[in-house]
């Protein structure tokens, strides 16, 4: 029987690998940038079965507070995800826990920077919480927290 700590060892997965535990400390900031395509708000419909005509349908939502469409809101946050999953803490890190606040909406179009920022490190319980907001301009449209799980650099 192979040995599963080894496995973990497994020099090739070194370079999937985000950050370690050990690597990050309060402060640490990435941001990144998206532009909201058309074909985004599409397929995100299609792919989670969300067809609200408020994301869709430009006659109904030019009815509605927004004065047109928006874009959904979890497809913001998914940027978000986008961020801690590829950049920090990046590769490796399980999702625990998020906290979601809509501020404002999102439209076709719209450049969506997305920040996430450690606010804590628990070396014990091998968790990270992080700050994150998503902003259009100068317009905060998404805030909340972040918790993940993130992995020890194995002692060599």
């Amino acid at each position: 029987m192979a040995d599963q700590a080894n496995n973990r060892q497994d020099p090739a997965n070194d370079d999937l690998h985000g950050y370690f535990l050990e690597d990050l400390s309060p402060g640490m900031t990435v941001s990144a940038a998206k532009v909201v395509q058309e074909s985004d708000i599409t397929q995100f419909a299609e792919i989670s079965g969300d067809t609200n005509p408020i994301h869709l349908n430009q006659d109904y939502a030019s009815r509605t507070i927004f004065g047109g469409r928006i874009v959904h809101g979890m497809l913001t946050a998914g940027y978000i995800s986008a961020v801690l999953g590829t950049e920090l803490p990046g590769p490796g890190a399980i999702y625990v826990s998020q906290s979601l606040r809509f501020k404002a909406p999102v439209r076709v179009g719209d450049t969506v920077v997305t920040r996430a920022t450690i606010d804590a490190v628990d070396m014990k319980r091998r968790r990270v919480t992080l700050t994150t907001v998503c902003s259009v301009g100068e317009t905060v449209v998404l805030e909340g927290e972040a918790v993940l799980m993130v992995a020890r650099r194995e002692a060599a």
